[in-house]
């Protein structure tokens, strides 16, 4: 009896939600910053991908989903380095009053 290939990777989709999920939330608050670093390098990645699904497609559909996905990386980029420039900000040291 042959697997469905889409089964398989709807498997594998569904376990790498699940891992990345309780990767995410058990991580403590010191790690969130360079946890959000190596976030955005991954997207870079995910962009050029997409990118490059986006282009070597033959289907309006195909075209369709990798400008989806260099969209949504863009913004996954674009939050999480606004996410770790307010991270860092609270360790800044506060100015004393006069």
């Amino acid at each position: 009896m042959e697997v469905s290939p889409t089964i398989v990777n709807l498997i594998i989709f569904v376990l790498a939600i699940y891992v990345g999920y309780h990767v995410v939330w058990t991580v403590t608050p010191a790690l969130h910053t360079p946890l959000m670093a190596v976030t955005n390098a991954i997207s870079a990645i995910v962009i050029v991908g997409a990118m490059l699904a986006a282009a070597l497609t033959v289907t309006d559909l195909g075209k369709t989903m990798g400008v989806l996905a260099v969209a949504l990386a863009a913004v996954n980029i674009f939050g999480g380095f606004l996410v770790t420039r307010r991270m860092l900000e609270m360790f800044r040291k506060k100015d004393k009053k006069a």
